[in-house]
């Protein structure tokens, strides 16, 4: 049987080495980045910055906890940072060394690999498509029984694109306050939902000890190189025994000064936002057009496909889009996923026309004007 390499938004080495194409010339639709780059006040102010990394930074980054509690709304010391959400995600399993975790599915693979490497065990609970992947809240209750330490909610979630309400998720920690349960909610994505306010858990923050909230800005302010995320809660019992975990310093000098800068930028969100939502409403409407092709409900930068037709597979419409420099996301590796299934990210107007064309193509469908 011939070997298929699948490959995730940040293997563009690997892109480079298969199929001969210069990953700076590569667009990824996988990655989930935004299409607009780094901040534009950041991009002209950092470099004036740069005798920062002759001193140590400030052991507890109160000025960037500040920057960001201004951006989120809440108390800068319901803040932590960390190197990545993936450094917060990784302190947190080990801090709490959950024994049993539940887990939606389709969902990002790195929690399972976290809980795993700390021995525990990830039960999951399935995102039905006949549902459109949308959460039953009902049969998650009864889920929700009191041998779960922790449940793990990505919202929006990857890949489906699907998202809890604010209102929806107030009964979830509800139900697990009363089963000593605590939440983790991965908000990589919330930034670019259409209403921030009806979605994101920081809010609930304040009502509610049992939750963990992370965020980042790999994503929304397309800066996954300088690995910085932050988490929101109001358990400081909690955040004291991570930060006595954490090593000290993990986020550099220079990334601690760009986070205060970008959060700021209000220019540039208010741009991506608007970029984003136009182009999500514009493009999920051409595509809905072709008979061959399933979307499901689109919520945040991305959204999740499936080929209707047997003859087509995701991985044919990988070939297809990267001979055209354009880098889709196969999802057959996610649980719960098959062959069919694929998800791409909003870019420029331009690069998704093109991507659109290449969609319609392969699938033998003729673009309707």
């Amino acid at each position: 049987m011939k070997h298929v390499e699948h490959f995730h938004g940040s293997d563009l080495e690997k892109i480079e080495q298969i199929y001969h194409i210069k990953k700076e010339d590569i667009t990824s639709f996988s990655a989930n980045v935004n299409p607009l780059g780094i901040s534009f006040k950041l991009r002209e102010t950092l470099a004036s910055h740069i005798d920062a990394i002759t001193s140590y930074p400030d052991r507890d980054y109160t000025n960037l906890r500040k920057a960001i509690s201004n951006y989120v709304n809440t108390d800068y010391k319901n803040i932590l940072v960390g190197n990545g959400s993936s450094e917060l995600i990784s302190i947190l399993i080990q801090t709490k060394a959950p024994k049993n975790v539940l887990l939606l599915s389709p969902t990002y693979s790195e929690y399972e690999r976290e809980v795993s490497l700390c021995g525990g065990a990830c039960h999951y609970f399935p995102l039905k498509e006949k549902e459109n992947f949308v959460l039953n809240i009902e049969e998650l209750s009864s889920a929700l029984q009191k041998n779960i330490d922790l449940l793990i909610l990505c919202n929006p979630n990857n890949p489906t694109s699907s998202q809890i309400t604010t209102e929806t998720m107030r009964n979830i920690l509800e139900i697990c306050k009363r089963n000593d349960i605590l939440v983790m909610i991965d908000e990589t994505y919330v930034e670019f939902a259409e209403d921030v306010s009806a979605v994101s858990a920081i809010p609930l923050t304040k009502d509610f000890n049992n939750l963990f909230i992370l965020r980042g800005i790999s994503k929304f302010f397309a800066a996954p190189g300088l690995r910085l995320g932050y988490a929101i809660s109001s358990n400081q019992d909690l955040i004291t025994t991570i930060n006595q975990k954490k090593n000290p310093w993990t986020i550099n000098s220079l990334a601690a000064i760009a986070g205060e800068i970008m959060f700021s930028d209000e220019n540039y969100i208010n741009q991506t936002r608007e970029l984003i939502a136009t182009e999500r409403t514009r493009i999920c409407n051409k595509l809905s057009e072709c008979a061959q092709l399933k979307l499901y409900p689109c919520n945040c930068n991305f959204v999740l496909a499936r080929i209707l037709t047997p003859t087509v597979t995701a991985q044919d419409l990988f070939d297809a889009a990267i001979r055209k420099n354009l880098m889709i996301r196969n999802c057959v590796t996610f649980p719960f996923l098959d062959e069919q299934y694929f998800r791409f990210c909003f870019m420029s107007p331009e690069k998704n026309d093109e991507l659109v064309n290449v969609i319609f193509s392969t699938l033998t469908i003729e673009n309707k004007k």
